[in-house]
């Protein structure tokens, strides 16, 4: 089924990438306002998903067209299987998931800060 391991990638790369979204979306909406509409929602889903320990969706999904591949799937999440091993020589923990989750919350508000004090100082 070489249909469902080019669909788990392309899984994977969706997932990356709007993990990078969530992170750093804030980057993008100081030069295009109107993702605005699209970056809050995914920065608030992603620091959702690390402060309540919450599965995201996409990693049982890319584990199943993995194994419908005839792959082999994996039993931890998303951040731990390819994240993790590149930041983190250790397991993923609470605290780091927690901490992963501030790191979002803090970043995106310092943009959106800048942001709304940019448009306050032009009014």
């Amino acid at each position: 089924m070489v249909w469902s391991a080019v669909a788990a990638d392309a899984v994977l790369v969706f997932h990356l990438l709007f993990i990078l979204f969530a992170l750093l979306g804030g980057l993008l909406v100081w030069r295009w306002r109107s993702l605005v509409c699209l970056h809050v929602p995914a920065a608030v889903w992603g620091v959702l998903v690390e402060l309540m320990h919450w599965p995201c969706p996409l990693t049982p999904l890319e584990q199943r067209l993995r194994l419908t591949a005839g792959q082999a799937g994996y039993r931890d999440s998303f951040v731990e299987h390819y994240v993790l091993p590149i930041i983190y020589p250790a397991g993923l923990t609470p605290q780091i998931q927690v901490l992963l989750g501030l790191i979002v919350l803090l970043l995106n508000g310092l943009i959106y800060g800048v942001l709304l004090w940019q448009r306050w100082r032009r009014s």
